[in-house]
């Protein structure tokens, strides 16, 4: 079952064409839009990138705060999480996505992967969480025995799931497992339907600014810290979307920089963004498990996603073993190997 898709909201910068905003739109709307637009995608008008999440995984946010323009035209599109960004690569909707090790090992289930991993972002894990209620009880993680559960399929949160439970003796058969999309999750959690709520981004500090949630665990020990850069295969096979591809790398590596360098300033323009007090960014950036930066491909960068792709065969999630090399690029490597 697919989550729900978020109400459509592009930004675009330098001059973006009608038909590039309404192909960005319909990267949101649906899989026959999506067909639609792919199959009229041509020549290159636009840079058509993901957006998932708000606040500090924002490129839109991060460019503004530091000053950065980008000096091709680029469409900028929103999702919820990064398996809608694999839809929409799939669908010829987008020419460039970032997401985590995880969506990726789902497409290369199945029968069309029309991406491939050029690279990858590394960073924090300390924001990907177990949250629970406030005046909860449960107190560890072998507590959720029997609890309900809330997750985003084929995400982050639900290979962490996996891998926590596993570590105090538990499988998925144990919890009550709830797929769901950010914003349903985010609801029930705040209406007590769930009992512990896997999530990552900004829904942490608003649920521990506006609901009194606490964190059971992050995922640091859990997960890599790996998020995987991806482009459709005609992007990255086009001069004119490569060469903005390139640059738009570049972009995010200044970007990076000036966050790790503001931090201060960088958790008061988040917080405003999304909506909470600024103490409660500040204390999320103080116990980062690193700073977000750019890294090519590598021999450990795909064995980490081999592993991630094992756990899911394990845990009975895909329907067979999947070999997850061949999604691998190296096309970018020398932009992402430049000091």
């Amino acid at each position: 079952m697919i989550d729900p898709v978020p109400s459509a909201r592009t930004a675009s910068v330098s001059g973006i064409s009608r038909r590039g905003l309404l192909c960005g739109a319909a990267a949101l709307g649906g899989a026959a839009l999506l067909a639609g637009c792919g199959a009229r995608a041509g020549k290159a008008e636009a840079l058509r990138v993901s957006i998932t999440g708000k606040g500090e995984a924002d490129n839109r946010l991060l460019f503004a705060a530091a000053g950065l323009t980008p000096d091709f035209p680029v469409a900028w599109s929103e999702f919820e999480s990064g398996h809608l960004v694999v839809e929409a690569l799939n669908s010829g909707a987008l020419d460039f996505g970032g997401m985590s090790e995880i969506p990726p090992v789902f497409a290369a289930a199945s029968t069309v992967q029309s991406f491939r991993e050029i690279g990858v972002y590394h960073g924090d894990v300390n924001n990907q969480v177990v949250l629970v209620p406030k005046g909860s009880r449960i107190a560890s993680l072998a507590d959720l025995k029997g609890k309900r559960v809330g997750y985003v399929r084929a995400t982050t949160t639900q290979y962490f799931l996996i891998k926590m439970l596993k570590s105090v003796g538990l499988s998925w058969a144990d919890i009550t497992p709830v797929a769901m999309s950010v914003a349903d999750g985010a609801a029930a959690f705040s209406h007590g339907a769930l009992d512990a709520w896997a999530i990552y981004g900004f829904p942490i500090q608003r649920a521990v600014a506006n609901d009194g949630a606490r964190i059971l665990s992050t995922a640091l020990g859990f997960l890599s810290g790996n998020y995987i850069i991806t482009a459709h295969n005609d992007a990255i096979a086009d001069p004119v979307r490569a060469d903005w591809i390139g640059r738009y790398l570049r972009l995010t590596r200044k970007g990076y920089a000036w966050a790790a360098a503001n931090q201060p300033e960088w958790a008061r323009i988040v917080a405003k963004e999304i909506g909470v007090p600024v103490a409660d960014v500040e204390d999320q950036f103080r116990r980062k498990s690193d700073n977000f930066s750019l890294r090519p491909v590598s021999e450990e960068a795909i064995r980490s996603q081999q592993e991630v792709a094992d756990v899911f065969t394990g845990a009975g999630l895909l329907p067979r073993r999947v070999d997850v090399r061949p999604l691998w690029n190296t096309t970018f490597n020398h932009v992402l190997k430049e000091a």
